[in-house]
């Protein structure tokens, strides 16, 4: 996120806010420069009060860098580090693990390694008994109040990641349907996802019932 919305975020939250840093979407094989924007936005990330960092980064042949990794938590500390779903595209998942715990992250979000959370709860589970309390495993991906009970007590992780959106009509009276602001794949003009406070509540709901 840029800066501002870091700012007004801190200003309007009590909860820990983690700020992830993906300078493009696509894969996760950086180029020397996008390394440095990382660096930069990390450190202003750490100047406007992030309390935590989410990064991820590969190596062509899909495993953990552990070279850049180490880089980018050094400009990280004191401040704990995620690694994101990057995870979920990585050659071997256990052997990455182990290499996440070395290079010391305190989390890492995946979703089994398949396209949700649900699909992959097996591979969650295994991960989390792996880790064996040396890093935190958080299911994302997918998961839905209709699916979070199932993936909780399935994976056995005591925290999860979620986008609790919903779709919001526009506010505009004027609307030009010859237009797009960009890709025909990308979000319409006239629609905008916002976090939905019934869902979230809903969701905690759920998993203080559970844990």
């Amino acid at each position: 996120p840029p800066a501002g919305l870091l700012q007004v975020v801190k200003q309007c939250v009590r909860v820990p806010v983690f700020v992830m840093i993906r300078p493009r979407g696509g894969d996760f094989l950086y180029s020397d420069r996008e390394v440095e924007v990382m660096k930069a936005d990390i450190r202003l990330a750490k100047l406007h009060g992030a309390d935590g960092l989410v990064f991820g980064a590969l190596t062509e042949d899909g495993r953990i860098d552990t070279e850049l990794c180490t880089a980018l938590l050094a400009v990280c500390r004191p401040l704990p580090v995620t690694f994101h779903r990057a995870f979920d595209m990585v050659h071997d998942p256990l052997v990455a693990l182990e290499t996440l715990i070395s290079l010391g992250f305190e989390r890492v979000l995946t979703s089994g390694c398949d396209s949700s959370a649900l699909e992959g709860l097996s591979l969650i589970k295994r991960l989390a008994e792996q880790a064996k309390g040396r890093i935190v495993v958080v299911p994302g991906g997918g998961i839905t109040e209709r699916n979070l009970q199932r993936i909780l007590e399935g994976s056995t992780a005591s925290e999860f990641h979620c986008s609790a959106r919903s779709a919001r009509d526009s506010g505009m009276k004027f609307r030009n349907p010859n237009v797009a602001m960009g890709a025909s794949f990308s979000a319409p003009e006239y629609s905008i996802k916002v976090a939905d406070v019934a869902k979230v509540r809903t969701l905690n709901a759920i998993a203080k019932n559970i844990l």
